[in-house]
């Protein structure tokens, strides 16, 4: 893994259009050493734009875009590969080390990190939402990933189980410390999870607010620093 200090995602003065339609207007933002980071805005508004050009997946119609670190992105759909095991698919993000001991050895680390011990045979549709999710997590962690991009991940999952997926979140990223852009649309997770929110204004999106919450995690939904920054996202979006 990457000394922390050469970690790095910024976009300076970015601006992507898809033909004649204007994305993103003259964004420019960093995501510091193991932050976790979260984008909020309008549906349609271009964050998972910001994430695929911070990906290598698109280049911008003009500025610049940063990007020290090795990526993993966990996505909105389920990414499993659904003829695979929870083991095999874990497998997928470990296919670097070639001692297969080690190899074995990391696996059965994540499994016990995401606390899916006795499910390491069992295929994705044997799976509830959540645990597929965590599976997801356990992939992209694996191995050398420095950054995670996750772009709404727990949007599909009813909200008893995105609260557990948010703690679950913290959990795994109190033990295995990431750099995290998290796109999302609900409000109420990133202020719960987030050390810095940027707001993104209607298309095409510019930065119209950005936030910083330096209460520690885990956050309690109804705690003050929570409900505060949900009032400030609000607003910066004219709600």
């Amino acid at each position: 893994m990457n000394d922390k200090k050469d970690l790095s995602l910024r976009l300076q003065n970015v601006s992507h259009s898809y033909g004649a339609t204007a994305v993103l207007r003259e964004i420019t933002l960093q995501v510091n050493p193991g932050e976790v980071a979260v984008l909020v805005g309008p549906s349609g508004c271009g964050k998972t734009t910001i994430l695929n050009l911070l990906s290598g997946h698109i280049q911008p119609t003009a500025g610049t875009v940063q990007r020290t670190g090795n990526i993993r992105t966990v996505y909105q759909q389920d990414g499993l590969f659904p003829w695979l095991t929870v083991a095999e698919n874990i497998d997928m993000g470990l296919q670097f080390i070639n001692d297969v001991s080690q190899r074995e050895k990391e696996r059965r680390e994540l499994v016990e990190l995401i606390h899916l011990e006795g499910f390491e045979d069992h295929y994705p549709h044997e799976l509830s939402g959540g645990m597929k999710q965590r599976v997801e997590l356990a992939r992209a962690l694996a191995g050398r990933s420095d950054i995670l991009l996750m772009d709404e991940p727990f949007s599909a999952l009813d909200y008893q189980t995105r609260l557990r997926m948010r703690q679950e979140l913290v959990r795994i990223l109190a033990q295995r410390p990431r750099t995290v852009l998290f796109v999302t649309h609900d409000i109420e997770e990133a202020a719960q999870l987030a050390d810095r929110v940027w707001v993104l204004s209607q298309r095409p999106a510019t930065v119209c607010r950005e936030l910083v919450i330096n209460t520690a995690r885990p956050r309690d939904v109804t705690g003050s620093s929570v409900v505060d920054t949900m009032k400030e996202i609000l607003q910066a979006l004219g709600l």
